[in-house]
């Protein structure tokens, strides 16, 4: 639970495709790693070393930064029992915590419900990117998807101010009369109007920012700029969330270069996030979750990696203690499963620990019962 009189924000950063955990913090030492990465192996010398035993893809050095000021908590072989290797259906699993059955609402659309019951204000949850994510998603409960901050908003594109306010109030007329008038529509008219007024809310979110922090011009260090954004002009916004570009971390082929260049690019937006937050005194009450949908077969294919299970996610923040938590899976040929690694940690106690100790809430009926906590919060 936070210890500020601030309320506790969850950032969430999704990982498409599949990130290789076995490439990102990397068991160097152990020779059956080589054995089994003999096209797509990262040797010693390329490593960050943690410790004497595994290090941080030679990429991550921003990330590595905030390891040793203590602020990264690494979580090691994540997933979930029978994990898929589809990205459909393992992603939904991490949405829904559904693992036996299609879920019909996000973990996050829960907890936005339970954090807003009465739905008084429609940016509590806010998404950067296009669609929205199943883990937000929750039969009315209203969330903000946005594109890009900069032009963000309904009817932009009329360049004539009176126009544009002509063209707002009918399509606000248009979606009033259908409340009320059964779920469907109901559904549809509340969803609009919600749009309409989140638009003309987050309008206001880039008017007085200003930062020294120079980010990146790739998708996810846009995204993590607006976040940063949002968070400083104090919209009452508790859980923001953005995605990788869609599957990118799917590094089937040509994984040296382009899983190199990703970590580049995501760890230096990891580490221009928090700096920012740090400039504007604003990192004290955000934690940040990195997350994906499952990690990589643990023999590489020749030129990457296929799906595969047990994979690494991190939480960052100034209220983390930071370090590695559960086990690394073993790489031996008998413990593995059908050439994955196995799972030792639960994802669902990976939420329930953020929810029940960082945004003080109850995590059993979100997560869907009762799994072991870890201590990095």
């Amino acid at each position: 639970m936070a210890s500020n009189t601030k309320d506790p924000v969850l950032v969430v950063l999704q990982l498409s495709g599949g990130n290789d955990g076995l490439n990102t913090v990397i068991p160097y030492s152990n020779p059956l790693y080589p054995d089994n990465r003999p096209k797509v192996g990262i040797s010693p010398e390329q490593v960050i070393p943690i410790n004497d035993s595994v290090g941080f893809h030679a990429a991550m050095g921003p990330l590595k930064k905030l390891y040793d000021e203590g602020k990264v908590a690494v979580i090691q072989g994540i997933g979930y029992p029978k994990p898929s290797r589809s990205h459909f259906r393992s992603m939904d699993i991490w949405h829904t915590c559904e693992p036996e059955k299609v879920g019909t609402e996000g973990w996050l659309g829960r907890t936005l419900r339970d954090l807003d019951p009465k739905k008084e204000n429609v940016l509590t949850g806010v998404n950067f990117g296009r669609g929205l994510p199943r883990a937000l998603a929750a039969p009315g409960v209203p969330v903000a998807s946005v594109g890009n901050l900069d032009s963000y908003g309904v009817l932009t594109g009329i360049e004539e101010e009176d126009q544009r306010i002509m063209a707002l109030d009918t399509f606000a007329r248009t979606y009033s009369p259908m409340l009320g008038k059964g779920p469907v529509l109901s559904y549809f008219a509340q969803t609009g109007l919600d749009a309409l007024k989140g638009a003309d809310i987050l309008t206001t979110a880039t008017a007085n920012y200003a930062s020294t922090v120079k980010y990146g011009d790739d998708t996810v260090a846009q995204y993590m700029k607006n976040i940063v954004q949002t968070h400083l002009a104090n919209l009452g916004t508790r859980v923001l969330y953005t995605t990788a570009p869609y599957n990118s971390f799917d590094t089937h082929a040509g994984e040296l270069a382009n899983h190199s260049r990703l970590w580049t690019q995501t760890s230096k937006a990891i580490l221009d996030f928090y700096t920012d937050l740090k400039e504007h005194d604003a990192a004290d009450n955000v934690v940040l979750l990195v997350f994906s949908e499952f990690g990589r077969r643990v023999h590489d294919n020749g030129s990457g990696t296929d799906h595969g299970s047990g994979g690494v996610a991190f939480v960052v923040g100034d209220a983390v203690k930071g370090g590695l938590y559960a086990e690394y899976p073993s790489l031996e040929a008998g413990k593995l499963l059908e050439g994955d690694l196995h799972f030792n940690n639960d994802f669902r106690g990976l939420y329930a620990t953020l929810l029940e100790r960082w945004m003080g809430m109850d995590s059993k009926p979100i997560v869907g019962g009762t799994f072991e906590q870890l201590d990095f919060l």
